[in-house]
Formats: C-alpha cells, structure tokens, sequence
C-alpha cells in the first residue's frame, strides 16, 4: 500500500496584546484631529485634504473585525508615534520574527508527536521577513536543533499554504521525511496606522504545520492531502514597495506607498470569483459534490469576502461551522487566517470528513488544499 502525505499537528500561538475598534479608531480620531489642526491653513488654501475621522462601527460593517492581537502594543495607540514600539535587537540575539515562529512551531511539534530530530526542513512562508538574510527559518531550525535545512518564502497571503504545497511535495518526492513549515505573520509593523482604510486590517500571529508521511504519522488527529493547487496573475491592487532598492532610489523606506496599502473595491470584484472558480474546479477534480465537503477553512481578510466566495460555491449562505470566521477576533493575519480557522476549528471533525483549506490575496495569488480526515 502507498503512504500518503499528512498534517500530523498544527500549532496557534496569539500575542498577549489586543487592540479593540474601539481603542485603535479612537487613536486615530485623536492623530487626525492633531495632523489637522497642525495643517489648518495648507487646509484651508486646499494644499492638503483634512484626515476624516472614522468610527468602530464602520470598521466592523466594512471588515468584520471587531479586535485584533499584537505582538507589541506600545506606540501604535501614541499619536505622536502611531507604529509599534520594537526594540532593536543585536545580531546575536534571537529575532523577533524567529521568536513568534518558534512558539507555534513547538505547538506543532507537540500535537504531531514529533521531536526536532525527526524534522528534515523547515520552511517560514509569510506575506513578508523582517530581514533579507539569513533566512528567518535557518535561524529556527538553529534554535529548534533540527539538522537538515530550511528556507523562508513570501507569496503574501497565500503564503501558508504555498508552504504546505512545498512540504507536500518534498514528502511526496521522499527529499525530506517530515517537514515543519511555520507562518509568523508579523505584520503590524508594514501598517499605516494613520491611514484610514487600512489601519485596522491587519493583526500578527504565528500558526505551524508538520506535514510527514503516513507510514510514520504518530499523531492521533491528522488529516490526509488528497492534492493541492495553486494559481497566480499579477496584479498591483495589493502592495507594499519596501525594500533594499529603497536606499537605492532615495526614497524614504517609511512613506505611506511603502507600507501596506490596496485597492479594495478592485480586490474584492476580481479575487472573489477567481477565488471560488478555483475551489470549484478542485474539488471537482476529486469528483466531490460542495455538499460532502464538510468545512471551508477560508482565508480571513474581510467577512464580506467570505460569505460572498462560500455563497457562489455552496450556491447559499454557509453556517458558521461550515466556514468559520475567525477575523472578527483576529482580524487579518495575512497567510495564517486559514490555519487559524483550521486550529480552531477541526475538532469535530470525523474520520473521512473533508475539508478545503485555502488562501487567497496579493499577487493575485491563490492556494488551497483538500484534506480528509483521518
């Protein structure tokens, strides 16, 4: 009998710092009434426009996020600063990003029964790593012990799953035995928290995966890939332009058009149905009919999203155990909304239960996977 390829443990580490609607838009209210009255009279000549001033209840109808959870809090409600206060670190000192990896990473190594001996790669895929180099995911692998190798790769939201996609198939191909693949998805630092569309977007997490092998599978709640796939099309309407070319241009690394910033409207005609013809055409493939899928595990950028995608698939609305939102609490933790909805929500499900896990964002750029329980 072949082996298949498994997810034998997933991991979900949350920051101990929230930011509620409330607390983040009353920042911003408080900054936009000092950047105006600061800029009166450019105002008044019409040089500038006044910054508006927006409302939780706003935030929520446009997004579904209620709160979100960040890896520190400090400076990003100071309206003389409006960015999180991280302290550098020295070169020999365990980097932010490595830190928030390693805490979802040995979730992971837990639930799938594994040690880091029995590891051979590690892969960091996130929407972007604090540093070109060295790669985030060897400086894990150095902190976890695992001998073998390790690299970090960036497909933005759709990241996650990319990673997954390459653990599957390093597994598949038997170059590596078991693979950890990490997403610390530490994004508060590319906002714009003076931007009014965008501030409360993102929050940071880390989620983990060990994808293995059945043959040597020791955990007692893994789900079978069944296949995975990918699409991506170009498209500038998600960006961010930070980078080591920025010295080059001498630009400000800093500015608004190097942090986060899109087109949502644009996003939200053109992703929706790519995003559901794609889930369609996969399952499709196994020959499986939407309504023996029992859960939709969803990237969470905004709730309208979602339910709109679940609707052209299921051709109805979808019950909240059907496809879980988690970014009312979360809000958009770029990559790893996914595989929080799926930590979060996967206990319940039965042996041969299927599910479609899948992302979708920058790039264009989606990923997805069809799992079945085991």
């Amino acid at each position: 009998m072949n082996s298949s390829v498994v997810i034998s443990g997933s991991g979900l580490w949350t920051p101990e710092h929230r930011i509620s609607n409330e607390e983040l838009i009353g920042s911003y209210n408080a900054w936009a009434d000092k950047y105006n009255a600061e800029n009166a009279q450019a105002i008044e000549a019409g040089d500038l426009q006044a910054k508006p001033h927006s409302s939780a209840e706003f935030v929520e109808k446009a997004s579904g996020i209620k709160s979100r959870y960040a890896y520190i809090k400090d400076g990003i409600l100071d309206i003389n600063r409006m960015r999180p206060r991280i302290p550098l670190r020295s070169d020999d000192q365990l980097s932010d990003q490595a830190e928030i990896a390693l805490h979802a990473a040995r979730q992971a190594l837990k639930a799938a029964n594994k040690s880091p001996s029995d590891i051979d790669a590690v892969i960091v895929s996130c929407a972007i790593t604090q540093r070109s180099f060295p790669a985030i995911a060897i400086e894990v692998q150095e902190a976890l012990g695992i001998t073998g190798f390790g690299f970090d790769m960036l497909v933005a939201c759709s990241a996650a799953t990319f990673g997954v996609h390459r653990a599957y198939e390093m597994v598949k191909a038997g170059t590596a035995k078991a693979v950890l693949v990490i997403n610390p998805e530490l994004t508060s630092p590319l906002v714009n928290y003076t931007d009014r569309d965008s501030h409360f977007i993102f929050g940071d997490v880390s989620t983990a995966m060990v994808v293995e092998s059945s043959e040597s599978c020791q955990s007692d709640n893994a789900f079978e890939i069944l296949s995975t796939k990918a699409v991506t099309q170009y498209s500038s309407n998600i960006r961010a332009n930070i980078g080591y070319v920025n010295h080059a241009n001498d630009s400000d690394p800093t500015s608004p058009d190097k942090l986060f910033y899109q087109y949502g409207r644009k996003v939200f005609k053109e992703v929706c149905p790519m995003a559901a013809e794609h889930i369609l055409q996969h399952i499709q493939a196994h020959q499986l009919e939407t309504s023996q899928v029992k859960r939709w595990w969803l990237h969470q950028a905004n709730i309208n999203m979602n339910l709109l995608i679940v609707k052209k698939i299921l051709g109805r609305d979808a019950t909240q155990q059907e496809a879980p939102i988690v970014l009312d609490e979360y809000a958009n933790t770029a990559s790893a909304g996914s595989l929080i909805a799926f930590n979060l929500h996967q206990q319940d499900m039965h042996s041969g239960d299927i599910g479609v896990l899948c992302s979708f964002g920058a790039g264009y750029s989606i990923g997805s996977l069809v799992l079945r329980k085991i």
